[in-house]
């Protein structure tokens, strides 16, 4: 964990402070946006996917607000060092979960379609995966507020394991819908559900790396993927 010294002007720290609560809001709202659109396709529940998809807004004006505040700082405060690296990781956190919450907005999409059908025996999978990524957000964002390092570097291998979750899921779904033409449409909604799902696994990274490099003014180490979907053919599943 690092701290930042404390400044002169309490004013200073007041305004770090707002930015933390700022990101802070937009991580859990995002996390609630996750499990709230995963439960709506689990459920079949079109109304409550409808109703994830606009609490979208909300992210956006924080988003905004967060952009704002930090430009402001900067211009008023002029920081350097660890004070600048921390504003500017708030900049480009805000940015990274407003579109976390564009992919949890697209996935409550997909679920109030898929909610008119009947359960397919692949979907059953998911839950696990949005469990697993909105934890990784929701560390994330700990990782965040105590400017720890060793926290979010193990978010970050976090991710390897999603990526190994989305390619088993990847194979049964080819599986699933090559068994069952007539599902094909509904299987290929819930393949991008995943590939969502994933997505917000590699954001909660990128948040991570920010995280490190504001802590410690050092870039993160090698980040290796695993998602060998591309590599996946009919042959071989």
């Amino acid at each position: 964990m690092t701290d930042s010294p404390a400044h002169t002007i309490t004013s200073y720290d007041d305004d770090l402070e707002k930015l933390r609560n700022l990101i802070t809001r937009m991580g859990r709202l995002c996390e609630a946006q996750i499990m709230g659109a995963v439960n709506a396709l689990v459920h079949r529940d079109a109304v409550a996917a409808l109703a994830v998809a606009a609490a979208d807004h909300e992210l956006d004006l924080l988003e905004a607000e967060t952009e704002q505040f930090a430009i402001q700082t900067i211009a008023l405060r002029a920081p350097v060092a660890v004070d600048l690296r921390e504003i500017i990781a708030a900049l480009k956190t805000s940015a990274i979960l407003e579109r976390i919450g564009d992919y949890a907005k697209n996935i409550a999409k997909r679920a109030s379609v898929l909610g008119h059908g009947g359960t397919m025996e692949p979907m059953v999978i998911v839950p696990e995966m949005a469990r697993m990524v909105a934890q990784m957000v929701a560390s994330v964002i700990d990782a965040y507020i105590a400017r720890d390092p060793i926290l979010a570097q193990e978010v970050a291998d976090r991710d390897q394991l999603v990526d190994d979750f989305y390619t088993s899921l990847f194979r049964l779904m080819l599986t699933f819908m090559m068994e069952n033409p007539t599902r094909i449409t509904a299987s290929a909604h819930l393949l991008f559900i995943a590939k969502s799902l994933e997505r917000i696994g590699d954001h909660a990274t990128n948040i991570a790396e920010l995280v490190i490099y504001s802590a410690t003014g050092e870039r993160m180490t090698e980040r290796p993927k695993r998602d060998d979907t591309a590599f996946v053919s009919g042959a071989n599943i």
